[in-house]
């Protein structure tokens, strides 16, 4: 099969970690040819998505890890599957590759995950349609009903829509020390949403990244355990990651959520959990592919590449 990555840019992978590079890695040992390309390189001309795209060959070496051919203008229907492995900011310049995606989508392109589901899964919202998952929530860009959620939950959360990596996170104790300044800088004084969750003190156990991959469960999740004080455990933010086989808890979240974000086109899906709880829904770039590997024998990426031939 021909495969385009659709990705940030080559040289910024970390290849002893990054997700893309497994997949990359994998669908190459099976004779799959591989091509990248970024959003820049993206055009819509004459009603066709178009763009300049590489072919590369991995080379085995973890630095110098790609060579890469010329650049050549194709349509995105050229390709078997398009996997959209852009990280976030989801900001509109990210909307406007969705819009660009669902064009070559309606001319046949096959694209994972799919951009409409994409673009309808806010990573921190869509926990709000499994409500039997999650921990007491509040989305709201009213200081006053921020503070009676912490008048009455004590301990709290607050956090952005669009951040990723743990950037933005704050925790409030029953002291309030810096709640109102905390409100000011995330809302911008009530121009903008934010989500504020009870606090879980199970974090101190880690942030379970849990992966669904073409409707089914991982076995195993990757707990980023957080440290030097820190409340995040983000592997951005310095988290220590320790892949664990899934709870009970974990399985009957993962097996709930799984088929229906399925049907839904996500073929790959990262879920947070929090001790028993859902946290987010990770649908742009999920990630923790090689760690889960590494630590288990469990090879995430050979289940993902199985489930893009089997949707191909």
């Amino acid at each position: 099969m021909k495969l385009a990555f659709l990705a940030d840019p080559l040289d910024s992978f970390k290849t002893y970690k990054d997700s893309t590079y497994a997949m990359m890695a994998e669908a190459a040992k099976r004779g799959h040819a591989i091509f990248a390309f970024e959003q820049k390189d993206m055009a819509l001309d004459g009603g066709e998505v178009v763009a300049n795209v590489k072919r590369i060959t991995l080379t085995g070496d973890a630095k110098d890890w790609y060579r890469a051919e010329a650049p050549l203008a194709m349509h995105l229907t050229e390709f078997d599957a398009v996997m959209v492995r852009k990280d976030p900011p989801f900001d509109m310049e990210y909307i406007y590759l969705t819009y660009l995606l669902e064009r070559a989508e309606a001319k046949g392109a096959r694209i994972f995950n799919r951009p409409e589901a994409i673009r309808s899964h806010n990573e921190k919202l869509a926990i709000a349609q499994f409500p039997q998952f999650t921990a007491p929530t509040l989305v709201t860009g009213n200081a006053a009903r921020v503070r009676a959620f912490h008048d009455e939950h004590r301990d709290i959360i607050l956090k952005p829509l669009d951040g990723m990596g743990g950037t933005g996170i704050f925790r409030v104790k029953e002291d309030g020390l810096n709640l109102g300044s905390i409100i000011e800088t995330l809302t911008g004084n009530g121009r903008h949403t934010i989500m504020v969750q009870r606090f879980i003190p199970e974090i101190a156990e880690g942030d379970k990244r849990i992966l669904l991959i073409g409707g089914q469960v991982v076995p195993y999740c990757l707990a980023r355990i957080p440290q030097n004080g820190e409340v995040r455990g983000n592997l951005a933010a310095g988290g220590l990651g320790v892949a664990r086989a899934l709870s009970a808890r974990d399985r009957e979240i993962g097996e709930a959520l799984a088929p229906v974000l399925s049907k839904r086109g996500l073929l790959l899906v990262g879920l947070d959990v929090i001790g028993d709880y859902l946290t987010e829904i990770n649908v742009t770039s999920p990630t923790c592919f090689q760690e889960i590997t590494q630590q288990t024998g469990f090879n995430v990426a050979q289940m993902f590449i199985d489930a893009l031939e089997q949707a191909v």
